[in-house]
């Protein structure tokens, strides 16, 4: 289960790398690089890493944790899941650089509040950042 994530990180570092013609809604990102957010559980091996810039600025102008119950996260993150793999599956359809490798992400399987809450705050980032809805 330790690589159950690491699609999501090649993920964000590709689509923050590849895009170079991006709508940036999200705020003023001049002069940072690159943010990586990092979240690792050894019990159930797996590992969470977003490299995306501006990604941090961002999530703390969000709700705080705490404020989305995990269950909830858990819902919203499996719709856009489903609907993010869809679109990797269907690249004629779908900018390729934005939608390149499939999520891992599995309905019943405990991944923490943390992972869940930056999860659901990164599809959101990405939502805003690249004009998508995956709802």
């Amino acid at each position: 289960m330790k690589k159950i994530l690491y699609t999501l990180v090649l993920a964000a570092f590709v689509i923050g790398c590849a895009t170079t013609n991006t709508k940036n809604d999200i705020g003023n990102t001049a002069g940072t690089t690159s943010d990586t957010v990092r979240i690792a559980n050894d019990s159930l091996e797996f590992e969470i890493i977003i490299i995306e810039p501006g990604f941090n600025n961002w999530l703390a102008t969000q709700q705080p944790r705490g404020y989305y119950e995990q269950m909830y996260l858990e819902n919203r993150n499996i719709i856009r899941v489903v609907e993010y793999n869809n679109r990797v599956l269907n690249n004629a359809q779908y900018d390729p650089n934005l939608y390149i490798q499939q999520i891992n992400y599995e309905r019943g399987v405990d991944y923490g509040y943390e992972v869940n809450y930056l999860l659901h705050n990164w599809f959101k980032f990405f939502e805003q950042r690249y004009g998508q809805k995956l709802r």
